[in-house]
């Protein structure tokens, strides 16, 4: 065997199985603090054994077995703490169940570290950079740049998270029946706002982030494969809808390209089958929820064969459901420029004037984007600047700037 070998089996096992080591780990060790300590001084024992006694037929049950018996060594040092002996007999005891997990632990594992770092007790903020950090395994740094914020305000959110869980003693469970709706919709909501941020980042030189979004399509498969709730079906669609049209929404120099305008030929039809056949089903059994009534909304998009060709009839009437089941300012200015596509602009600009007039969007910047559009449609040029200056003011992106830009530029005397 070549010296090679095994350090490339180190780094695939790093790849492969580093995110289902961790989560057994916590559950095993009882602690993030403690998991992420013994999955260090697993990967550094492999490193060290692997080359001289080769690879194990089994690398993540050894790479568990040996992150445990590094916390039980270190433990056992530190046994004068009262109560630490009697935890290390429980652990002695479990040994042959982690020599060889069964495959359903292991998935239990991963589900319980999902709804830990999605818990409600957490602010929101830290459930997304814990589950980024915790089941994702992003580095802090990662994470940082993605958000645009310092690495120190990162690590300062997933520390008080795991201080949080230790002293409000928050279990690592998949929760009851009784709780999982509840439950489950909030570690959808985690999973939908790491997918958004990396969709349509708030600030930065990119329009979109690959690396957050694929995290979060990569856990909403896996929420899919281990609890394929509706709504969870439902997210998964809506993000391969919206990721299959990543290729066309911005020109070579990453300026913004509406969808009115983009290439539709560079859609990607297999994430549209995909998305396709999860939502579907659970359109026809009638057990849609505001996931589900999204993609729904993304799919009748996505089998235009051009934005002539929508169907906004469909759509408004799906704003109109997804209104009843899930009512926001968000969902009824969305609701109003479909609305503007469906009977005309007038009809648009007044539908969404009165949402403005609700309240609640004075600082959302494609809310005055949305208005100035419907303005400029109708010829009102003057209001049409003023909205798209506004607009301008409020974004911190900067395709989107640009985009405003032009549609100024195009409006100038």
């Amino acid at each position: 065997m070549s010296a090679a070998t095994p350090r490339v089996a180190l780094e695939a096992s790093y790849r492969t199985e580093v995110r289902r080591v961790r989560a057994t780990l916590v559950r095993v060790l009882g602690g993030l603090e403690e998991a992420e300590e013994a999955l260090h001084d697993a990967f550094a024992a492999a490193a060290e054994r692997w080359p001289q006694g080769g690879v194990p037929a089994n690398p993540y049950a050894w790479l568990v077995s040996a992150g445990r018996f590094k916390a039980v060594d270190r433990w056992r040092r530190q046994a004068r703490v009262e109560g630490a002996m009697s935890e290390l007999a429980r652990l002695a005891e479990a040994e042959a169940e982690w020599n060889s997990p069964k495959p359903e632990t292991i998935e239990d594992d991963q589900l319980r570290l999902i709804f830990t770092c999605c818990h409600p007790a957490l602010v929101t903020d830290a459930r997304i950079a814990l589950t980024l950090r915790e089941v994702c395994g992003l580095t802090t740094e990662e994470i940082a740049r993605a958000y645009l914020v310092p690495a120190a305000t990162i690590g300062q959110r997933i520390v008080r998270a795991k201080a949080k869980i230790r002293d409000a003693a928050i279990p690592y469970a998949v929760p009851d029946p009784a709780e999982l709706p509840a439950r489950l919709d909030g570690a959808l909501r985690v999973i939908y706002l790491i997918f958004n941020e990396g969709y349509a980042a708030t600030a930065g030189p990119d329009l979109t982030r690959t690396g957050l979004c694929a995290e979060a399509t990569r856990l909403g498969r896996l929420m899919v494969e281990l609890l394929p709730e509706p709504e969870a079906l439902g997210l998964l669609a809506l993000m391969l809808l919206h990721e299959s049209r990543r290729a066309a929404r911005v020109n070579a120099s990453g300026d913004l390209i509406l969808l009115e305008d983009q290439d539709r030929s560079l859609w990607d039809q297999q994430r549209i089958a995909e998305a396709r056949s999860l939502v579907e089903p659970a359109l026809v059994a009638g057990l849609v929820g505001p996931y589900g009534l999204q993609a729904a909304i993304a799919l009748t998009h996505a089998e235009a064969s051009c934005f002539g060709e929508t169907d906004w009839v469909e759509i408004v009437g799906l704003y109109d459901r997804l209104q009843r089941v899930t009512p926001s300012s968000v969902v009824a200015l969305n609701r109003a420029a479909a609305v503007g596509m469906r009977d005309g602009p007038r009809a648009g600009l007044d539908a969404v004037e009165a949402v403005l007039k609700a309240g609640g969007l004075d600082d959302y910047p494609w809310a005055h984007a949305a208005h100035a559009d419907l303005q400029r449609r109708l010829g009102l040029n003057e209001a049409a600047c003023a909205a798209y200056r506004r607009a301008l003011v409020l974004t911190r992106q900067d395709s989107e700037r640009r985009f405003l830009e032009m549609r100024l530029r195009q409006l100038a005397p």
